[in-house]
Order: C-alpha cells, then structure tokens, then sequence
C-alpha cells in the first residue's frame, strides 16, 4: 500500500472506532423498534451489529481476487459492522465491511433532522490482472524501464541469450481507492446548499506498447494517478416546483507524464532508448441550472437543464524524438493548450390528457466545441528516421439534439399500449460523415388478464442515416474508399421483445420470462461491418416452500453474430470474417431459515459457458478458423448460521470457483514466442479457489425477546 493513503485509511477508521464506541456506551439505551431499520423516525436509540471472522484461501488467483481481496493463498482476518444512535433529533449511522482485507469500505453519516447532514466515507478496491507475467525489465526510477546488466541485444527473440536467465516475476496489479466528503445544510424548509468532494487514487502497474517500427515491447510501466471532484449546489423548493444551481469541478493528475525504455532488439543508432506520453492532466468545470414546476390545474410536470462546461488540458509535449542523432524541426508550440467547450440542454413535458393517456415531450441538446488550435507536425517513425511528411491535428466537434415523443393510453382494465418516436440528430466537424439522422420508432403492448399475470411485448425499428461518406477526407487518413466505420455508417435497426411474468395459481411460486432479439443491417457498407444480430433469452422462476424456506432456479442464453468484410489489397472486398457469440447461464439455490428454530441454510450454485468462433474467408487462403475462444465458471456459496440468542450468532462459509479460460492470444505465447514482440508471457485463467471462514456475529440494542442469552 502506498504510503501516502495511511492517513486517510487511519483517519476513517478512528472515525469509525469512535462512533463505535459511542455505540457501546450506550449499549444500555434499546431501541423498541426494529434493530435492522435503516431509516427508521428519528427516535431516541442505539443499535449496532459487528461480525468478526477468519478465512482461509486454498490457492492465488488474480482473476477471483480482483476487487474481492482474497488474491493471495493464505489466511485473512475480517471485520463487519454497523450502527445507528439517534438521540434528540439527532441520528449518527456507521458501517464498515471487509475490514481486515484489501477490498475495505467504511462511511459514517450523520443528521439533525430538517437542519444539517453529512457523511465521510472510505473505499479501496484492489484490482488485480495478472499473476503470471514475467519482464525483463527493470525499473531504475518511477517512470524509467532499464534493461538488465548483460543484457545483448538482437533483431529479433531468438537472438536474446539472456531472455530466460533475465525473466522476473511481475504482476499486473493496481489499486484504487475514493474518499468522499460531503454535507447538506437546510436553513429553511425552502433551501438547502450541499457540498461534496471526492478524490480518487489509482496506482499499481499496467501494460504499455512500446513500438519501434516492425518490433514491439510489452512494457510493465507504473501509474499514478488522481482525481479531484468538488461538487456544490443550492436549490430552492416552492410550493409547485424547484429550482437547482450546481457547481461541478473535477481535476486529473498523473504524477509520470511520461515512461522511458531502453529497447531490447537491435536499433538504428540513437534509438536505444525511446519515451512515450502518457495520459496528461486535464481540468473540467460545469455550471449548470435545473427547475421543474407542476401545473396542477391541467396535470402537467415541466423539467429543464442547461449546462455550460470547459475542458482543459495544457501538459508540456515530449520531443520529437529521443534520438539525438536525428535533424528535426522544432515542435510548433510547447504544449497542446487545449480548450474544449460543452453546452447541454434538456427540456421535458409530461402530461395527462385524460384519465388513462399520458404523453411525454422530451428534446436535449448537446454541443462540443473543441478550440484547440491547429499547427503542422513532422513525423519521426520509432525514433529512427524522419518520415519527411507532415500532418495537422484535428480538433473533432459536433452538435447533437434529439427529440423523444411517447405516451401510453390504457385500452381497458387489462391492455395498455405505448409508443414512441426518437429523431437524432448529429452535425460532425473533421470526420467522414458531416450530419447523420437517426429515426426510430416503438410500440408496446401490456396486457395483463390476471393480477398474477402479466404479458409485454415490444417492438420497433430504426434507420439512421448519412448525408453523405466523405472519401476524399478518408482518404487523407489513410482509409480505403470503400471503408464505413460502423459508427458513421447507415444502419437499419430492427428489435423486439417479449416478457412475462406469472405467480402460478394459489401456490407461491414466481415465474418470469424475457426474450429480446435485435438485427441490424449495413446495407450501404462495403468495408467494414455488414450485419450484427443478438439473442437474448432469459427465465428464472422462484418458490415460496414455506415460510421458512424457497428455492430458484434461473437460466439463460445469449448468441451474438456479426459478419464484417475486408481487402488485402487495399481494393474491392477479398475476404470476409463471421464471428459467433455464444453463452449459456444456469443458476440454482435455496434459503432455508429456523431449522431446529436456531439454523439458518443458504446455497447459491451458478454455471456459466462462453465461446467464440471467428471464421475467415478469403480469396487467397480459402476458408480458416480461429481456434475457439472459451471460458468456463463454476461459483459455489454456502452459508451456515448458528443463532445463539436474538443477538448471538455463529457463521460458517464455504465459496468454490473454477474458472478456466482457453485464449490462443495468451495459450503457449511466452515472453520469446513472437520473433518481433516480446511479451510478458501471460497465461490464461485457469484457476480453482477454496475458501473456508468462520465467523461471529453480535448485535446490541436488539429488543429484549422470550429468547434469552
């Protein structure tokens, strides 16, 4: 952990160990009501739940420790808890989970009530990517990647005599954590003014791609960044409606611009060592205003926003190159000093036309003004030579609106039906396609014959269309004439989707089913994507057993095609590739409570199969297929509680996974497999955990019961 989180880590938790303990001096005062209420009346009270216990994990894995905390085999202590103590007015709230592990939160909020509020809360998130990469990289300085001593270079893998003696553990890993401030302050019924404030802290080590022309360097550089957010608002309520006034800010710093490497193949002199940019600091603030007002006398709720916002970005541009060799130019200016301006605007209309129809009127519009100047640059390619050709950066803009119409009539007391109209449309500057609409249109119906059963069923379509596709402009970025990016390209939408959801006669069991399919159509597209289709079907059903005891058991599918083509030789269409996406889910589980009246009994189980075909035909190779892409989950939960008393209770876990994933991008690939790429040698997941705990859990302030301790 770095060190410069302690004091926020420290700071939190004695926040949190003081209100603890003004729990327990308190432990006297019961709270008749509830203990478990979150949101009970603010009456005098105290509560507080805590639960200690220990884990052990039967093996590392970066895949399940990724956000969980339990990473590394061994054992892990853990702490649980939270509380509540209002007195006069007054409500003090707390909680903490995962305390003892690297996936810990803690909040404390507080209120007086129609006054004041507040809240501090603490989260860290360890991610973790993988634990089976090896480099030879060493890093000399935070943002300096050095070959090791002895290291003898080649024009290629096969050439490196020291690659296996220099390999090192290193893991991709990083860790995240968010601290948030925040308070609320009421002086009338009217107002209220709010402040928050966040800051987010990301460091660890990730992958970079350091290029030199035909040979490239898997690059294990570090990070560290952080992001300010300060949030401030006012707003005013009357009788019919309110108005708000925000103040939005939010600052990003990266402490390493930059990352240094020394290249591991034979270079051109002077380029043994090369440097990257990195992602740079940048600011952005928005001023923004907000009201709704309810016409009563006609039914009627009107909304409305406007934004105004700026982006900045001014960090100091790296050379050309590293090679002292070169001749080049000097840079046109130091730095980017970019400006980028927003404008958002939204307005709604809601109404009722008469008993039964509502209608709904919505239009937004969104601006991005980018006043980054242009210059000319030189290019310098891998740091070996000058290309001798020079280019203009782009500063992209664009204005969107969109205008929604939808609304609902109820037919009778069983069928309601809906629909909808959308019209999008977006003026580009520096791209292909200058203006580009989009129509679309829906209509549902709801019918529901039964109060247990309920039937939906949607369907629409959508054309978004082009002006026109500038190939002159593609051109001059390099893009075949016959190319469409598929964000740019028109496209003909077509969907629907069917739910229903059913309680099964007298007996106390739940089903639901959902199924959706949509299809879109390239029509005009050469290059690029043609067609894409999705399949999704879904049903899970539960049963109420008893009052004590359910069960459910839940499934799904989905398949997902697209088919793209392509040229080899820069022309006309010469090969064609068909991906298919499929994946299967199937879950099951029951909660049996007060067996024996002091044993609680819950099981999760979930499976879960993906694969993905990718075939390629091609007027020079024929037809291919990738070797198949597959991941396989098995998820299992059981949880045993022992209740003591109504505040003792004693916790058994057991959690298995399997997960195995067969990628022939990472499968067999080590750090030399490529001759032009030296890799980091990831292997892909296949792990098996184990993970035992056992736990106590004890609450005060729980009403006194028949149940004694």
């Amino acid at each position: 952990m770095n060190a410069s989180k302690v004091p926020n880590i420290v700071s939190i938790v004695a926040l949190v160990v003081s209100a603890t303990m003004a729990s327990v001096a308190h432990s006297q005062v019961v709270d008749t009501s509830e203990w478990a209420c979150n949101f009970c009346p603010f009456e005098s009270g105290q509560r507080s739940d805590f639960s200690v216990g220990v884990s052990t994990v039967s093996d590392s894995s970066a895949y399940f420790g990724d956000a969980t905390g339990y990473s590394e085999e061994g054992a892990y202590a853990n702490v649980d808890g939270s509380g509540s103590y209002t007195n006069d007015g007054h409500r003090l709230n707390w909680q903490i989970e995962d305390l003892g592990l690297d996936s810990r939160y803690a909040e404390l909020s507080g209120a007086l009530q129609g006054t004041f509020g507040y809240n501090v809360a603490f989260r860290q998130i360890p991610q973790h990517r993988f634990f089976t990469t090896e480099s030879i990289f060493r890093q000399s300085v935070a943002n300096s990647l050095s070959l090791p001593a002895g290291w003898v270079r080649a024009p290629d893998t096969s050439g490196f005599t020291e690659l296996n003696t220099s390999l090192a553990r290193t893991n991709i890993e990083s860790d995240r954590t968010m601290l948030e401030v925040g308070g609320r302050y009421m002086p009338s019924s009217r107002f209220r003014f709010s402040v928050n404030y966040r800051r987010h802290e990301r460091d660890g080590l990730d992958i970079y791609g350091g290029s030199y022309f035909t040979q490239s360097s898997l690059l294990p550089g570090t990070f560290d960044y952080v992001t300010d957010v300060v949030d401030f608002g006012i707003r005013y309520s009357g009788n019919n409606g309110s108005v708000s006034l925000r103040y939005y800010m939010s600052d990003f710093d990266n402490s390493d611009a930059r990352l240094e490497w020394e290249n591991p193949f034979t270079s051109s002199p002077g380029a043994e060592t090369a440097a990257l940019a990195r992602p740079p600091d940048n600011s952005f603030q928005q001023l923004s205003l907000s009201g709704r007002y309810r016409f009563t006398q006609y039914h009627a709720v009107a909304a409305f926003s406007a934004a105004l916002g700026r982006m900045e970005q001014d960090e100091s541009f790296l050379p050309y190159t590293t090679n002292a060799n070169l001749t080049v130019s000097q840079l046109p200016r130091s730095s980017l000093d970019a400006q980028i301006d927003t404008i958002n605007l939204a307005t709604t209309l809601t109404a009722k036309l008469f008993d039964g129809a509502r209608i709904k009127l919505a239009y937004r519009y969104n601006e991005r003004d980018n006043r980054t100047a242009q210059d000319i640059w030189t290019r310098v390619i891998a740091d070996s030579f000058v290309s001798g050709e020079s280019e203009t950066n782009i500063p992209y803009s664009f204005e969107r609106s969109t205008l929604n119409l939808s609304g609902h009539y109820d037919l009778f007391d069983t069928v309601r039906v809906s629909g909808g109209y959308d019209r999008k449309t977006i003026d580009r500057d520096f791209q292909e396609v200058a203006e580009q609409t989009e129509d679309s249109g829906w209509g549902s119906l709801r019918w529901r014959p039964y109060k247990a059963l309920q039937v939906n069923f949607k369907a629409g379509a959508s054309e978004r269309d082009i002006d026109r596709y500038n190939e002159a402009f593609a051109a001059t970025l390099g893009q075949n004439p016959l190319m469409r990016k598929y964000n740019l390209a028109y496209r003909y939408r077509r969907f629907g989707e069917l739910t229903i959801a059913a309680a099964l006669g007298e007996a106390p069991i739940s089903l639901t089913i959902n199924a959706l399919y949509a299809d879109d159509d390239y029509t005009q597209s050469q290059l690029g994507i043609t067609a894409a289709d999705d399949l999704r079907v879904t049903a899970d059903m539960s049963w109420a057993l008893s009052d004590n005891s359910s069960v459910y058991v839940s499934g799904g599918y989905e398949n997902m095609e697209s088919e793209q083509f392509g040229s080899e030789l820069f022309a006309f269409p010469d090969w064609r590739a068909s991906n298919n996406d499929r994946f299967y889910t199937a879950g099951t589980g029951f909660n049996v409570r007060q067996i024996g009246g002091k044993f609680d009994l819950r099981m999760d189980y979930t499976r879960s199969d993906g694969t993905s075909e990718i075939d390629v035909a091609s007027a020079a190779g024929g037809l291919s297929r990738f070797p198949n892409l597959e991941s396989t989950l098995d998820y299992l939960r059981v949880r045993l509680s022992y209740h003591r008393s109504n505040r003792l209770e004693f916790l058994i876990n057991l959690r298995y996974q399997r997960f195995k994933a067969t990628d022939w991008a990472l499968a067999g690939v080590e750090a030399g497999t490529i001759p032009v790429v030296l890799t980091l040698g990831a292997d892909p997941y296949d792990d098996e955990i184990l993970i035992f705990g056992l736990g106590v859990r004890y609450r005060m302030g729980v009403p006194a019961t028949a149940q004694s301790e």
